[in-house]
C-alpha cells in the first residue's frame, strides 16, 4: 500500500529531555521535568499545530521514552506511524540547565550515542513514507549522527525519479556531534542540493569563514533555488535563484521567555508559507511570527498563531510591522492581554 502523499516530511532524531526544575548547574540541580526536543519533529509539530499534513520519520528504542516521544509528537496531529521501534537501541535523552543557551554558564549532557536513531540508514526507515510528500526537510544534525545516516541524507536528497517536489535543508552546524571532523565541508555539499536552504550567517562564519553580508554567503552557495541567511535579531535575507540581490526581511521585536526553538519555528513558518504559494517576504513573516510563538513561551513548542491572526500581522506595512512587539500570550488573538501585542 502506497503511503498518503502529505504536505510535509521532517526525518531526524528526537530524544526525550530532562529540564531543570530551578537555575543552576547540573551538578546541584535536584529534580527535572521530561519533555521532549528534536530539530525535525519540532516542525513538524508545528506545521501540523497550523493545520497543515506533517509526518514526523524516525526511530526510537522500545522503551518508555520511545513511547513517550512517539505519543507526544503524534498529539500535535503529526502522522507517526513510520517511526520503527529498535529492540536493541535505546531512545536518546539529554539533559540541560535552565540558562540561556548562549551563555557560557549552559550545560548540556546528551546520551545518544548508540541511540536507535543513530542506526537510521537507507535500510533502515520507510523511503516511500519519507518520499510522499510535497516538502521533505532534512537537517545537518541527521547526517552527523553517524555513516548510515548521512548516506540517508544523500539518498534523500539524490536526484532522480523519486524525489520530493522540494527538498528543504537546514544546515544545522554542531561540530560537537561530528566528532575530530568538523564536517563543514559535508554540510556544504549537502546544502549544494537541496531546493531550500536555511543557513545562519554565524554558522556560515563558523564553518566555512564567510563573513561580512549575506551576498557573500550567497556566492557561496548559488545552487539552491531559495536561500535563507538568518541574520539573529536583526532578521533574514532570502535569495531566490534569477534575482539580482536578496530581500531583507527584519525580524519583530519580541519580549523572549526562552531562547530554544526559535530556529526550528521560523523553519515552520517559512515551509508553511512556501505551501500557501505567498510571496518570499510574507513566508519571512510567517517565519518570525512563528518563532516569536516559540521565544514567547517556554520549551521548544509552542502554539502557533491562528492562520488569520498571522495573515493579519503579516500584511502590516512596514512601519506598523517595525514597531510591532510581542510578548507572552500574543499568540491567544481573542484572549491576548492588550500588553503582548504593542503596535
Amino acid at each position: 500500500m502506497n503511503p498518503e502523499v502529505v504536505d510535509v516530511v521532517t526525518l531526524g532524531e528526537s530524544m526525550v529531555a530532562f529540564l531543570p526544575t530551578r537555575p543552576g548547574r547540573l551538578a546541584d540541580v535536584p529534580s527535572f521535568d521530561r519533555a521532549i526536543g528534536g530539530a525535525e519533529s519540532n516542525v513538524a509539530c508545528a506545521l501540523a499545530a497550523a493545520g497543515h499534513g506533517a509526518r514526523w520519520v524516525s526511530r526510537v528504542g522500545a522503551d518508555g521514552f520511545g513511547d513517550h516521544l512517539v505519543e507526544t509528537v503524534g498529539s500535535y496531529g503529526v502522522d507517526v506511524s513510520a517511526v520503527r521501534r529498535d529492540p536493541e537501541r535505546p531512545t536518546g535523552v539529554y539533559f540541560r540547565t535552565a540558562g540561556d543557551r548562549s551563555t557560557a554558564a549552559h550545560e548540556v549532557a546528551y546520551y545518544r550515542a548508540g541511540s536507535a536513531a543513530c542506526a537510521m540508514s537507507p535500510a533502515r526507515v520507510d523511503l516511500d513514507a519519507v518520499r510522499a510528500c510535497r516538502v521533505l526537510h532534512l537537517s545537518g544534525i541527521t547526517a552527523a549522527l553517524s555513516a548510515g545516516c548521512l548516506d540517508l541524507v544523500r539518498t534523500l536528497l539524490a536526484p532522480g525519479a523519486g524525489r520530493p517536489p522540494l527538498v528543504s535543508f537546514d544546515v544545522n552546524h554542531r561540530p560537537g556531534l561530528w566528532g575530530r571532523a568538523t564536517g563543514a565541508e559535508v554540510l556544504l555539499d549537502l546544502a549544494r542540493t537541496a531546493d531550500l536552504v536555511f543557513l545562519g550567517d554565524d554558522e556560515a562564519q563558523a564553518a566555512w569563514g564567510l563573513g561580512g553580508d549575506p551576498e557573500t554567503v550567497r556566492a557561496a552557495l548559488p545552487e539552491p533555488e531559495v536561500l535563507v541567511v538568518k541574520q539573529g535579531a536583526r532578521g533574514v535575507t532570502v535569495f531566490e535563484r534569477g534575482a539580482e540581490r536578496g530581500t531583507f526581511v527584519p525580524a519583530l521585536r519580541v519580549d523572549a521567555v526562552a531562547a530554544v526553538g526559535a530556529g526550528d519555528a521560523f523553519a515552520a513558518g517559512f515551509l508553511s508559507g512556501t505551501l500557501r504559494g505567498l510571496p518570499l517576504a510574507d513566508r519571512a513573516r510567517h517565519g518570525h511570527l512563528m518563532a516569536a510563538a516559540a521565544l514567547t513561551a517556554p520549551g521548544d513548542l509552542a502554539p502557533p498563531p491562528a492562520r488569520d491572526h498571522a495573515d493579519r500581522l503579516a500584511a502590516l506595512d512596514d512601519d506598523a510591522w517595525g514597531r510591532l512587539r510581542l510578548g507572552p500570550g500574543w499568540t491567544r488573538a481573542e484572549q491576548a492581554p492588550q500588553e503582548a501585542i504593542t503596535p
